[in-house]
């Protein structure tokens, strides 16, 4: 399989976006790009990695965008890869709308499973595209922001632009 990869910055620090010939398949977050590139190699050992051309650069820019302005509504091909549950908890994250959080408990009874609060925290752990998969929008149902796989730091700052722009509409 090869992937084809763009290294840009953002207001969040360095993003990767990685795409196979169906679409993205991982947004990650990081302070430097070797990490990044790094991570993406051990998510897919299988894969060949190549720069990205001009039209994936295009779509690059595109979540950065997002990044940037993430009332902004996404209509970029994704090329996602998960567990059957994780894909239904997925879902379900999509549906957060910019500048709101739920709780871990309430994606669990959204699923109807009710008692896998755990798993879904899991499955947001899981998620290779940050931003598209809004995960960032999960908190503890005590109001704590939980964890968050690309940095709290990212977490908070994510929640922060989206809450002031609800706030200006």
């Amino acid at each position: 399989m090869t992937l084809f990869f763009s290294l840009k910055d953002s207001s969040l620090g360095h993003v990767l976006v990685a795409q196979s010939p169906l679409g993205i398949l991982a947004v990650m977050l990081g302070d430097k790009t070797e990490p990044l590139v790094l991570e993406l190699q051990n998510h897919f050992p299988q894969a060949q990695l190549v720069a990205a051309d001009r039209d994936q650069e295009r779509i690059a820019s595109e979540v950065i965008s997002l990044i940037e302005d993430p009332y902004i509504q996404p209509t970029l091909p994704l090329d996602i890869h998960g567990t059957p549950f994780q894909l239904q908890v997925w879902r379900a994250l999509q549906n957060i709308p910019p500048g709101k959080t739920v709780s871990y408990n309430e994606i669990a009874q959204q699923i109807d499973s009710p008692r896998a609060v755990r798993a879904v925290a899991n499955a947001c752990a899981a998620n290779k595209l940050a931003v598209i998969i809004p995960c960032h929008r999960v908190i503890r149902s005590d109001g704590s922001l939980g964890g968050y796989r690309w940095g709290m730091e990212r977490k908070q700052k994510m929640l922060e632009i989206e809450h002031h722009r609800a706030h200006l509409s």
